[in-house]
């Protein structure tokens, strides 16, 4: 995105050729709504702005080289962001909304990673600090010194900190005995609420100071329900406003209503849910998806509105000023359409996108695999989707199981085994567009990132023949070692999937573990990688590689000095360029692979990476 108001947002940043967007809508200051804050596009990476909505001006209040990301807005305007390195561990500080010096958040704080920021209506900032570990949460006043309140091991975020200053709301694993954890702030704890008998989320306190009140989503029946946390009263079902897929919610910020977002079957809905008449009414909103959607004064909702052909616009029912969004300025070229395939747990939805015109042979076809797993595929822009489609490629991206957006049953659906549940339904989906006529068989690669990549590298070496060329980026390619050096949040995802640790269920993790089937795979294949990743760690992508050299098999590798997120679009560039290049030449089967058209590479790209030194290799024995 772009609000400088010094640049256009049509064009992009001299001598870059790309610009950087996040998908996301503006903090909104409390007390004065024309307030905002953003991350958008600085010269090809994410810095952080304020924008005026009454004067439609902007200011950049951040310059790193690395890009950033996160930021907030309290109710005194003042400004606050994360400052981090390419490890993903840094500080918050803030300023004030028109300029001023920059201050620490807290004082005293060693660098660590983000889980979470809150700043009560009394001025009584919440820092949680992760170290790979656990995580502590601080308390004190902005730019006093910390106190530290509360430690926990393992995973667990800062969900909010009440009007009044006085309790913290902490997440745990939603389906955890600490899936929400209400403390003073003096440390003491108040009441701990279990997910054992239906997932839990916590969505933030309720914004009037007159009581304390939390909000949060219950998994319970087979659908998703509102529910509610006060104290002395504890946790209340509302058992009247249920949904059959995953919801989100937050409050207006008068009265006890709440904004619910409902994404079911790749498009979402809105409706504002009254507690206390218990009634639930849309708002309207256009077909296709909500990527983020918040209730501001006035009953003004601003959402973030796309569809497969459209790039997000931000939007707002009162006629908010909001700031452009540096994207393409039009609907995007290709068809798109929706297929379901019988599969054993249901039907599986793929979203198709191909070319306007494929004269003769249909076109090669990609499977744009999705990462997650919790996560799924919208009727969405995707820059991936557009370049590949904008280059002569069909697209299918498919929800398997294990994807959001179509209920609790199909969210767990792995019977068949961790990822190979999923490539099951790829397959399937494979075999039902063969039979329709819509994909040659001599020309379907795959393309994944994150548990995407994961999936990409089994379906390669676990069905070797049906593929013709593989894209893994950043991927889970050991999952033994990616579970003894990741994170504490993905060590207890894949607990849960599983059903324990590698030393637990050695069996079911080699089962489903890339590396098992590394010496099988027979399809070209690119592997991307980077240095500094803590969620797909290096160790166990270069243990991959070695047991595809081992084994003589075909392959290339790029590795990128970055983490496994970032805010620059030089790492999104040179990605795609290397990945589509990779795909032209062995699904084209070209002599000679053909230029990547402008709009693949030079383009609006979203959810970008940081830049780094590729270090580029290929192995052929």
């Amino acid at each position: 995105m772009s609000p400088n108001a010094a640049r256009p947002a049509e064009a992009p940043p001299p001598g870059t050729g790309f610009r950087v967007y996040r998908p996301a809508l503006p903090e909104v200051c409390p007390r004065d709504p024309a307030r905002m804050a953003l991350a958008a596009d600085a010269g090809g990476r994410c810095e952080i702005f304020t924008w005026h909505a009454a004067t439609g001006t902007a200011r950049q209040v951040t310059d790193s080289p690395d890009g950033t990301l996160h930021c907030a807005l309290d109710a005194d305007a003042r400004v606050w962001w994360f400052a981090e390195n390419r490890r993903g561990a840094g500080r918050w500080y803030f300023q004030e909304f028109d300029g001023g010096p920059r201050l620490p958040g807290l004082t005293g704080l060693p660098a660590g990673l983000p889980h979470g920021l809150a700043v009560s209506h009394a001025g009584t900032v919440a820092i949680g600090l992760g170290d790979g570990h656990g995580m502590t949460v601080h308390l004190g006043m902005p730019g006093g010194a910390a106190r530290a309140v509360h430690t926990v091991d393992g995973h667990a975020l800062l969900a909010g900190i009440s009007p009044s200053g006085g309790l913290l709301a902490l997440s745990g694993a939603a389906g955890s005995d600490r899936a929400v954890t209400l403390l003073t702030c003096s440390g003491a704890l108040l009441d701990q609420l279990s997910g054992r008998t239906g997932r839990l989320w916590a969505l933030g306190f309720a914004p009037s100071p007159a009581g304390t009140e939390l909000l949060l989503v219950q998994e319970a029946d087979g659908h998703y329900r509102l529910a509610t946390w006060r104290p002395g009263a504890g946790l209340r079902a509302q058992d009247w406003c249920r949904f059959d897929t995953e919801i989100t919610a937050r409050w207006y910020p008068e009265g006890r209503r709440v904004l619910v977002r409902q994404d079911r079957h790749g498009r979402s809905t809105l409706a504002a849910a009254d507690l206390d008449r218990r009634t639930l009414t849309p708002v309207p909103s256009p077909p296709g998806t909500l990527l983020d959607a918040a209730p501001h004064p006035g009953d003004d909702v601003h959402y973030l509105w796309t569809d497969a052909a459209t790039p997000p616009q931000m939007r707002s029912t009162a006629g908010t000023r909001l700031p452009a969004l540096a994207t393409l300025p039009a609907r995007v070229s290709g068809r798109h359409r929706e297929l379901w395939t019988p599969g054993p747990d249901g039907p599986v939805h793929t979203l198709l996108s191909e070319p306007d015109s494929a004269p003769g042979r249909r076109p090669p076809l990609v499977f744009l695999v999705h990462g997650g797993p919790a996560d799924h595929d919208r009727d969405a822009y995707d820059p991936e989707v557009h370049s590949l489609v904008a280059s002569g490629f069909a697209v299918a991206r498919v929800n398997y199981r294990g994807s959001t957006g179509y209920g609790p049953r199909w969210r767990t659906a792995f019977g068949a085994g961790v990822g190979l549940t999923q490539v099951a339904d790829l397959v399937a989906v494979r075999t039902d567009l063969l039979r329709r006529g819509l994909a040659r068989e001599d020309a379907i690669g795959l393309w994944g990132t994150s548990w995407g990549g994961y999936l990409a590298l089994l379906a390669l070496g676990t069905r070797p023949d049906l593929w013709q060329a593989g894209v893994a980026v950043k991927p889970v390619a050991d999952c033994v070692a990616a579970h003894r050096t990741g994170t504490p949040a993905l060590r207890a995802l894949d607990e849960r999937l599983f059903g324990g640790t590698p030393d637990d269920v050695p069996d079911r993790y080699a089962r489903s573990s890339p590396l098992h089937y590394a010496a099988e795979v027979r399809a070209p294949l690119l592997v991307i990688a980077a240095t500094l990743d803590a969620k797909c760690p290096p160790g166990q992508v270069r243990g991959y590689l070695t047991a595809l050299r081992e084994a003589g098999v075909p392959h290339e590798s790029l590795w990128l000095e970055t983490g496994h997120d970032g805010y620059t679009g030089a790492h999104h560039v040179a990605v795609l360029r290397r990945a589509m290049g990779f795909l032209d030449r062995h699904l084209r089967r070209a002599p000679a692979a053909r230029r990547t058209p402008r709009s693949a590479a030079d383009g609006v790209f979203g959810g970008t990476g940081p830049s780094g030194a590729p270090e580029c290799t290929t192995h052929v024995p």
